[in-house]
């Protein structure tokens, strides 16, 4: 047996391949902390607290035949047992909750947090602030609103925001780091461009304060002021922003709607409630400020076959409020509803009144309608439970949530509506073009398709080839009054990005967003960024990206053939004596191809200005007589 530290921790281990046992447990502290049962691989099976660690862990062991399965199993596997000794049993309960959060054992109850539930996050500690979905909860002096039924419902509030002022969907760290023009939001509306002074700092505070009153759910108020704009704007004939204005009001209505929850007393509270069915179970807190239903926090949770209830709400309760990264102690509320007391709730409210900036009060209700609100929050836990059972899987992605995703993934200063893609096609280093597409919100833009011929001598010389279809699609662009793109996706890897990078500040270009995506590992290459961002094979981000270059590359491929057939069309007819280049081109004009001219009777070929009957028998003899000189086009 062999001591770790003293006080602080410590080990108590068996010889190998022997099992723990009850003479082992004499070496432990009788201290307050939380222990660690490990296997023999070193790999974490179990963690928990104990007020005595010694009388706890022994207490596994002495059980005999009156254990369950799960824990004569435990016992068995137990080769080492870790203890942490800290200062009082509240501090045991914390280090348990992060240590479980940490190393996920097996033969803990496994909880999972559902990713469907986002937060809104609103950075008041910058000048301009930003508004977007985040599930990472920090320590930064940001707000943050949530955890929101679905990233829809969040996106569908914003968007009414927007239509009315107008939020900045950028990264840029205004006005530190600004953009040389704005970028497409402002184009369509959806951004008053307060990177290049288009808007103040104080307008687009009042904008912010609105938003933070929508997601705290102030929405009547709101909706009273803007009825009271769209009537002044009907009375002065201002149809267009009366109509502007109305849509607004049935935006924030259908928010209003899904907020919406008996008031209790007005207060603001958090509601627990538990639902189970075999070894699966669902947690799941309603978040209500003000008598409204903002949103709701479910977590999963596996492993629960010989769990009590107790078990379930106790580990649930804590994951929520002590874990690390979960959890908004700041936007903890007066009160929190349970459905049933458990052996641990005193000591969470005492640790909950210690790290709270308010005391929070942890209240099984008897009576009322606090009682009906915790059947509400049960039923809502059974609800998760019956999806999570049904189907298993979230609602399909919309095209909003995969560009978020994408800016995130790439670090972008801008949400990539706009993207454009280049890709080079040649045969051999001959008849060299480039290939460019547009795609806007995800879908492609015909309209913005575009080939050319690389006119420089440059072979197989990818690099140059590419920075010279940039530089000229972007010299024309760039005299026009439309946006540019807010992402140039290169197929291609290091080398092209490097050319094109170069290409782009010789015009002055620099500030555009641009990636790299590598075919063979489909790895993303990033300007100043010596390692590839390797984004998740399954991710709808990566999959854009693809669908974005293979496109560019079908452009390329088609011109390049296209290009190619031509050349070899033109080698056939020039064999023909007596046949020039103005004739090659009359008979390519008006039956566009090798095989229309075969195909074509002498006759036809007679009534082309500049062609005769016999002509025509001299050119049908030559092709018909030499099909294997001639390809199949």
């Amino acid at each position: 047996m062999k001591n770790r530290a003293k006080d602080t921790g410590g080990d108590a281990r068996t010889g190998r391949g022997t099992p723990f046992d009850l003479a082992h447990t004499a070496a432990l502290p009788a201290k307050p902390g939380v222990y660690l049962f490990r296997d023999a691989r070193g790999e974490t099976l179990y963690v928990g607290k104990a007020k005595a660690l010694r009388h706890r862990v022994r207490s596994y062991l002495a059980r005999g035949k009156g254990a369950t399965i799960r824990t004569r199993e435990l016992a068995r596997l137990t080769e080492t047992v870790e203890t942490l000794v800290v200062g009082s049993e509240a501090e045991a309960l914390i280090l348990e909750a992060n240590l479980i959060k940490e190393h996920q054992p097996r033969f803990n109850i496994q909880l999972r947090d559902d990713k469907k539930y986002p937060y809104v996050k609103v950075t008041v500690s910058e000048p301009f602030p930003r508004v977007y979905v985040t599930r990472r909860v920090r320590k930064d002096g940001s707000r943050y609103f949530g955890p929101f039924v679905s990233v829809g419902r969040v996106r569908r509030a914003l968007e009414v925001v927007k239509r009315l002022h107008g939020i900045r969907s950028c990264r840029y760290d205004l006005p530190r780091e600004a953009p040389v023009r704005p970028c497409l939001d402002h184009h369509i509306g959806r951004c008053a461009a307060p990177c290049v002074g288009l808007q103040s700092e104080q307008s687009y505070r009042e904008m912010v304060e609105v938003v933070m009153r929508v997601l705290s759910g102030d929405v009547a108020s709101l909706q009273v002021e803007v009825e009271e704009d769209m009537r002044k704007a009907s009375s002065a004939m201002d149809f267009e922003r009366a109509a502007h204005l109305r849509d607004i009001v049935a935006g924030l209505d259908a928010i209003a709607r899904e907020q919406r929850v008996q008031a209790v007393g007005g207060g603001d509270l958090d509601v627990v409630g538990v639902a189970r069915d075999g070894p699966l179970a669902v947690a799941l807190k309603l978040r209500i400020r003000g008598g409204l239903l903002l949103g709701r926090e479910v977590h999963t949770m596996t492993g629960v076959e010989e769990a009590s209830e107790a078990d379930l709400l106790s580990r649930s309760v804590a994951h929520a409020y002590l874990s690390s990264g979960t959890g908004l102690l700041e936007e903890l509320p007066p009160e929190v509803l349970l459905p049933a007391a458990f052996p641990d709730l005193d000591l969470l409210a005492g640790v909950l009144d210690a790290r709270a900036p308010r005391r929070t009060r942890l209240h099984v209700p008897k009576r009322g309608a606090k009682v009906r609100l915790v059947e509400l929050a049960r039923l809502n836990a059974r609800h998760a439970l019956d999806d999570q059972l049904r189907k298993g899987e979230s609602p399909r992605t919309r095209t909003d949530d995969v560009l978020y995703e994408l800016q995130e993934r790439l670090g972008l200063k801008v949400v990539p509506r706009s993207i454009t893609c280049f890709d080079v096609s040649h045969t051999q280093g001959a008849e060299t073009v480039a290939g460019v597409v547009a795609f806007m919100n995800g879908e492609p833009r015909r309209a913005g398709y575009r080939h050319m011929r690389i006119r420089g001598d440059w072979g197989n010389d990818d690099y140059r080839s590419m920075a010279e279809a940039v530089t000229r699609y972007f010299r024309r662009e760039s005299e026009g009054e439309g946006p540019l793109p807010d992402l140039v996706v290169i197929d291609g890897g290091k080398g092209q990005l490097s050319a094109v990078r170069s290409a782009l500040e010789g015009l002055g270009l620099d500030d555009i967003a641009l990636a790299a995506l590598a075919k063979k590992e489909e790895e993303v290459f990033l300007p100043g960024r010596k390692e590839g961002v390797r984004i998740p094979r399954s991710a709808r981000s990566l999959h854009l990206l693809q669908r974005v270059r293979d496109e560019a590359h079908r452009v390329a491929v088609r011109y390049n053939r296209k290009l190619r057939s031509r050349r070899t069309v033109r080698s056939a007819l020039r064999d023909i004596p007596g046949l020039g280049p103005r004739r090659e081109q009359a008979l390519l004009s008006r039956f566009g191809s090798l095989r229309g001219i075969r195909e074509a009777s002498a006759a036809e070929i007679g009534r082309i200005p500049g062609f005769s009957e016999a002509m025509g028998v001299k050119i049908l003899t030559w092709l018909r007589s030499s099909p294997g000189n001639i390809p199949r086009l």
